[in-house]
């Protein structure tokens, strides 16, 4: 049920301990620059219309939207609890794993015509890059959660100096064997496995002269 920190303070939900509730997050994301390196990196994360029911459920009067002042409080709940997880957020320059400090400008935003839940965050480095090989993934290892960048523009560089390059690489598709693992663990509510998620991240990279 750890994987499930996201949910827990926010929905009175009980399910078992390997329950699988297929939570979906469409994600965004900004790769910031300072004086040149990279510092950070920002996230937008919307939430499935089901997620976005209980978040903003009773905050207001019926028929009202949740404002972002209604929704602060859960936003650094969330965020907070994102912690023990790394924020299922994985960085990594050359190949070799960095670490993030403490998360900054945090927020949430409900968007009434679709009925969802955005949360806003910063992530960012606890040493500042130079970027000639950064990446970042995003991805629950147990598939309680999936994430997905949102099509089109889904990850931006601000304030990189001139030459520096962003491709978004896709994940291999699944072999028969996850394929079938995925499927079976889908219909019986069950986890398919620790890291699983990293077979379906899409992958950032950032390459930088």
């Amino acid at each position: 049920m750890r994987c499930l920190a996201l949910l827990l303070p926010l929905l009175l939900w009980s399910l078992p301990a390997r329950a699988h509730p297929h939570v979906w997050i469409v994600v965004t994301s900004e790769v910031l620059f300072t004086d040149g390196k990279i510092s950070g990196i920002r996230h937008h994360w919307t939430f499935d219309d089901m997620y976005s029911a209980f978040v903003t459920a009773n905050l207001t009067e019926a028929g009202k939207s949740p404002s972002a002042a209604d929704l602060a409080a859960i936003a650094q709940q969330n965020v907070a609890d994102l912690k023990d997880f790394s924020y299922f957020t994985v960085p990594k320059e050359s190949g070799r794993k960095v670490a993030f400090g403490e998360p900054s400008d945090i927020s949430m935003t409900y968007d009434a015509k679709t009925q969802q839940a955005t949360l806003h965050f910063t992530l960012p480095l606890q040493s500042a890059l130079a970027g000639r090989a950064f990446a970042f993934q995003i991805y629950d290892p147990g598939y309680f959660v999936s994430f997905a960048f949102e099509k089109g523009q889904s990850v931006t560089l601000v304030g990189a100096p001139q030459g520096c390059s962003l491709s978004i690489t896709k994940p291999q598709p699944l072999a028969q064997d996850d394929s079938k693992t995925l499927n079976e663990s889908f219909f019986s509510g069950l986890s398919p496995g620790a890291d699983f998620g990293i077979k379906l991240a899409d992958r950032a990279l950032v390459a930088c002269p």
